[in-house]
């Protein structure tokens, strides 16, 4: 009977301090730092902008039309009958549908920026994604994004930031002037240290959620 009773105190403790050391197997990165750090995606980004230039200007100069037309009508009207000044109203109702239909098609939803945007980053969002799980190999069970605006980590230990590490997977040496991750980075699919994280020694706290929405670097998906 009391051996029966050792055995299964002895595999409740088993299980329990293995739960507490499968829970040290979390990591974080920072997206934001890592695409901040690729050439590749900083160039992707000034052409996202030349477009998104390109095209502002011309829905800018669509308005612009629309403008003149109105102030013309406007000056001309008490010289036009009526027919023409339907005729005028009709051809700038219609210049103005145009002009919103061509925004729309630039910079809605699923315009041209956004597919711009797919076409340009995703191939990147990619390769950090791959690096991510090369890193966390077999060694951790979650890896939490810190870089996007809707990250639900509230706190966690520099200690267990594998930022720099995916930077090296990707072949990019970790910048100097580093304003999230650890400074001391392990090597790639290295363990955490093995101890129980707590408030005091600024270990990593339960998730918390977050409501403040907006977009995130990792989901043009």
């Amino acid at each position: 009977m009391k051996r029966t009773t050792l055995l299964t105190f002895t595999l409740a403790c088993a299980m329990y301090f293995g739960s507490a050391v499968q829970a040290q197997r979390i990591a974080f990165v920072n997206t934001k730092y890592i695409l901040d750090q690729m050439p590749e995606y900083e160039s992707a980004q000034k052409e996202l902008d030349r477009f998104s230039k390109q095209w502002q200007e011309e829905v800018d100069e669509r308005y612009l039309q629309i403008k003149r037309m109105r102030d013309a009508y406007n000056a001309e009207a008490i010289l036009l009958t009526e027919e023409m000044k339907r005729t005028r109203q009709d051809e700038i109702d219609r210049r103005e549908r145009e002009a919103r239909e061509l925004q729309k098609k630039r910079f809605g939803p699923d315009g041209d920026l956004f597919k711009k945007r797919v076409e340009l980053v995703q191939p990147i969002q990619d390769r950090v994604y791959n690096a991510v799980k090369e890193v966390a190999g077999q060694s951790y069970v979650a890896v939490f994004d810190l870089g996007g605006q809707s990250s639900n980590l509230l706190f966690a230990s520099e200690k267990y930031d594998k930022s720099d590490s995916v930077l090296r997977k990707l072949g990019i040496r970790p910048g100097k002037d580093k304003n999230s991750g650890a400074t001391q980075d392990d090597e790639f699919g290295e363990d955490p240290v093995e101890e129980t994280p707590n408030k005091q020694d600024g270990g990593m706290q339960p998730p918390v959620e977050k409501r403040d929405g907006g977009s995130d670097p990792m989901k043009t998906k």
